[in-house]
């Protein structure tokens, strides 16, 4: 069994490399930081480990990605890859926004399509996309990141549904996790946080709950309360609380 990891050079995408490790999958892991993917390739020793240096913020390299690959069979994808930029939606650089689209976005939409397309051929594999809570509401002073997990969830909700209607076994899920203890805030530049939970534990959820084939996959019992008093709130009540949090986060 072989798995792709990108954004594996840390936080929850290092967590995957080492569960899915545990599993004896061979793995390939891709992210920007070479010298952090080797101290993870020396780390899970146990399994076959290739480094793919690659810079997602560049929409090339995923097909570039694709075409390294194309020939081997890839059991499980992990689309993890993602970054977000705090400040007004006026005030952040658009160079900054168009790298976040292309990496949150054009990068899992391309390897989504087209990995699915040669597990289809196959009739087998399983394909998890990393969301977020963000993915189903509006976040004001998260403008770009909160939209960009939005198209994530909503289009793996949307291929999920028509695998389940053609009755394939291809397996394609979404994780939507709250806060996590990541890198995150510091490459969005957020001062204030609530704490999140562990990487690993969140990772760990998100392979078993995908290799069973759900479709979205909310780790925590908090969050998954969250979630569901997201329900009694109308979409203006709802921005406006995500903009009285992200605030907090600017002091």
């Amino acid at each position: 069994m072989k798995a792709l990891i990108t954004g594996a050079s840390s936080g929850i995408g290092k967590e995957f490399a080492r569960y899915l490790a545990e599993l004896g999958y061979d793995l390939i892991i891709a992210a920007r930081r070479t010298d952090e993917l080797n101290k993870l390739r020396d780390e899970l020793d146990s399994v076959n480990v290739r480094v793919i240096t690659i810079d997602l913020s560049r929409e090339q390299d995923a097909y570039d990605l694709y075409d390294h690959l194309k020939n081997e069979e890839i059991d499980f994808l992990i689309n993890n890859a993602g970054f977000g930029a705090f400040g007004e939606f006026k005030d952040v650089p658009l160079e900054r926004e168009m790298e976040l689209i292309h990496t949150n976005v054009c990068a899992v939409h391309i390897l989504t399509k087209l990995f699915l397309q040669d597990m289809l051929v196959r009739d087998s594999g399983t394909i998890l996309n990393v969301g977020s809570l963000a993915g189903f509401s509006a976040g004001p002073k998260l403008s770009s990141y909160y939209a960009s997990k939005n198209y994530v969830v909503r289009l793996t909700q949307a291929i999920h549904e028509e695998l389940r209607r053609s009755g394939s076994k291809v397996k394609v899920s979404v994780l939507c996790p709250g806060p996590v203890q990541t890198n995150f805030d510091n490459v969005a530049n957020v001062k204030f946080s609530v704490k999140g939970m562990k990487p690993r534990d969140v990772a760990r959820c998100g392979v078993k709950k995908a290799l069973k084939g759900k479709a979205v996959i909310i780790p925590g019992f908090g969050m998954k309360a969250a979630k569901f008093f997201e329900h009694f709130l109308g979409e203006n009540a709802l921005t406006s609380l995500n903009y009285n949090v992200q605030s907090r986060k600017d002091g």
